[in-house]
């Protein structure tokens, strides 16, 4: 239990090294589907696209914007869950890293949606769209998820027991 406590510190306290390791995930995703030239800039969180055409786009990694706080509830759901349940151990540690990786990579299919809408619809609008509504969209419905999903991973019975019912 301690231990999960102390890794959401850490999160929280190292949350600038989690933004840059967040761009440099999305930089290589993004070099992979497009050939429009992507640059890291870890330094200042920021990832760039669309450097060969018309319209190029930075998108800086800001705190609310990252996964890192939206991987701190999950956390310390688990740290309470151990607490009171700590033979459940095992059960919990593989909920949250499965919970993790989906939030991690709902975040990244929120900037892949910023790349698509701002290369289909321009900067400005695809910005709009891509940042504001449905990036916001993509962040609460894929946290609800994550959570969804750990509470449900984290508390089914063990396979033996669902099957002996």
């Amino acid at each position: 239990m301690l231990a999960v406590i102390a890794v959401a510190v850490g999160l929280v306290l190292a949350e600038r090294a989690y933004r840059v390791f967040e761009v440099q995930f999305a930089g290589a995703i993004l070099r992979i589907i497009t050939t429009s030239g992507v640059f890291v800039a870890g330094e200042r969180e920021t990832v760039y696209f669309g450097l060969s055409g018309d319209t190029p786009l930075g998108l800086r990694m800001t705190p609310e914007c990252s996964s890192a706080f939206m991987l701190l509830p999950l956390l310390l759901v688990t740290a309470a869950m151990l607490y009171f349940r700590p033979r459940n151990a095992k059960r919990l540690f593989t909920s949250l890293a499965i919970s993790a990786v989906v939030v991690i990579l709902v975040n990244q299919m929120r900037i892949l949606a910023i790349f698509g809408l701002v290369n289909w619809l321009g900067v400005d609008e695809g910005y709009y769209w891509g940042h504001t509504l449905l990036g916001s969209m993509v962040s609460v419905l894929g946290g609800a998820i994550a959570l969804v999903l750990f509470v449900w991973l984290s508390t089914r019975k063990p396979r033996a027991e669902r099957r002996a019912a």
